[in-house]
């Protein structure tokens, strides 16, 4: 059957990886990207190099393989929207070029060996497009055979290195014999920060805000944190306590920590000892997981789209756009949480970051209207849980959710419980906020929103509002007397007080 289609133009990149193969195919609707399809094997390439720098047959094997298995998914997309690369054991292979010459055959397009200065200024590329926070950033991505290390602001890179160490050559030169132990560890974190201590001065003096790891140790981390319930936020102490974990395994093939895949059990304490030696030797308080990174880098390269200033809000917006959400309504339940966390910022504590979240979930709070009114905060839970939004952490994004499913009714403790981007007392805090500025900007009309003033102590909040309002709307009077009793009854107390 032959069925004819007018369709979008794809576009395919290939990362041939010291551990894994990745290939991410994308098609570009009104300047956005849309994944298609995602694909990655573990070929663990870096595995097959002897100590003369050359493949061995059988590793070639497994990556010639893999590639057959991406050359069917490249069917048809034209030369200039596919970009393949070969990184750090193809680098140093001393045989590479028997491999380029097979690959390209199999695939029908060429492959590029990138220098690690290269890598590098991809792999920020991709952050720069995929991550949202602060503009300043040291991007860390420890693959298979090399480290990158990055430093910017924005899409303005101002120092890059790569390191030849990686998951895979660390496992074979520190791990071999497959034992967890204490000395097995110091040898490998002493050998990262030898190579460290050369660069690590002229990074430091970059400086940056906040510190994003784009790497498969990075996205375990992440991944072990959610299982065992704690917060997105790396940290050193986070670190050590997962290496003490892995040394009383003792094996390698006994290692097993909540939340760690057996895909990634292999090479994850040789990434964390790298990450150890980040953390020490570069002064790092804390690391967050970046949104992308190589494969997204060559994406953008392709497209030649530039960095958005505010990822978050470009993500908002396609949102907004796409469900048809009513942006004025929006608005205006984002601009009265603002006043509250303005008004709360203090007794509360109440940062930037807290108070840039919940007005996000103002902003798509209605996102489930596109569905059904009746369970629209179950509909907007669904879908911000799967919908890719790219600026926002997986933890951040399951925090919004949560707070969307909440926006009315008896207020689920337990499910504010289940997110980690913040403390459950910081959860059911902007919760409480969102719910009070959706029941208040009920009557879309900004000349109907009274003044209040909310005024805690401890965890009772206290609303004072007018008198005449509440005598004039008798229907909000009675849902906000309808609310105070969903918060009370969670054992939040909520006081409407006429002024």
């Amino acid at each position: 059957m032959n069925i004819q289609t007018d369709e979008l133009p794809l576009y395919a990149a290939i990362d041939l990886g010291s551990n894994s193969f990745h290939m991410l195919v994308i098609r570009e609707i009104a300047g956005r990207i849309q994944i298609i399809d995602r694909i990655k094997r573990k070929v663990r390439l870096a595995a097959g190099l002897d100590d003369e720098n050359r493949l061995s047959e059988e590793a070639m094997q497994r990556g010639w393989q893999c590639l057959r298995l991406f050359a069917e998914r490249l069917y048809n997309i034209p030369p200039s929207h596919v970009c393949i690369v070969a990184t750090a054991a193809l680098r140093a292979a001393k045989n590479s070029n028997t491999f380029i010459t097979t690959a390209e055959i199999i695939l029908g397009y060429p492959v590029k060996i990138i220098s690690g200065e290269e890598e590098a200024r991809l792999i920020y590329q991709g952050v720069a497009h995929t991550t949202g926070g602060a503009q300043s950033r040291l991007v860390v991505d420890i693959g298979g055979g090399s480290t990158e290390l990055i430093t910017g602001t924005a899409d303005n890179i101002s120092q890059l290195v790569s390191l030849p160490m990686g998951c895979v050559t660390w496992l074979e030169h520190y791990f071999n014999d497959r034992t967890l132990s204490t000395n097995n560890f110091h040898q490998a974190e002493l050998a990262a920060h030898h190579l460290l201590l050369p660069i690590a001065d002229k990074l430091k003096y970059q400086g940056w805000d906040i510190c994003v790891g784009a790497s498969g140790t990075v996205q375990a981390l992440q991944e072990i944190m959610v299982a065992q319930g704690m917060d997105e936020q790396i940290t050193l102490d986070k670190l050590q306590q997962l290496k003490e974990r892995a040394i009383q395994c003792g094996k390698l093939e006994e290692l097993e920590i909540p939340g760690l895949t057996l895909e990634r059990a292999l090479v994850f304490p040789s990434g964390l000892s790298i990450l150890i030696a980040i953390f020490e030797t570069l002064g790092v308080n804390n690391m967050n997981l970046a949104g992308g990174a190589l494969r997204e880098g060559l994406i953008y390269s392709m497209l030649n789209q530039p960095v958005e200033k505010d990822i978050r809000q470009n993500t908002i917006q396609a949102i907004q756009e796409q469900y048809a959400i009513d942006q004025q309504q929006a608005d205006r339940v984002s601009q009265l949480i603002r006043y509250f966390c303005s008004q709360l910022k203090d007794s509360w504590d109440i940062n930037d970051n807290m108070t840039e979240l919940l007005h996000w979930a103002g902003q798509v709070h209605e996102i489930g209207l596109s569905i059904d009114f009746k369970q629209s905060p179950q509909h907007a839970a669904y879908l911000l849980n799967h919908t890719e939004m790219p600026g926002f952490t997986p933890a951040q994004r399951k925090l919004l959710a949560a707070l969307l499913i909440n926006q009315t009714d008896i207020i689920n403790l337990p499910v504010l419980a289940e997110q980690n981007a913040l403390s459950l007392q910081q959860a059911q805090r902007l919760v409480r906020l969102l719910r009070i500025a959706i029941l208040l900007c009920r009557s879309r009309h900004s000349d109907r929103i009274p003044d209040i003033s909310l005024i805690p102590q401890g965890e009772q909040l206290n609303l004072e509002i007018n008198q005449e309002w509440l005598s004039l709307y008798p229907l909000q009077a009675e849902a906000l007397q309808q609310e105070s009793r969903w918060q009370t009854y969670s054992h939040l107390p909520l006081i409407i007080t006429p002024m």
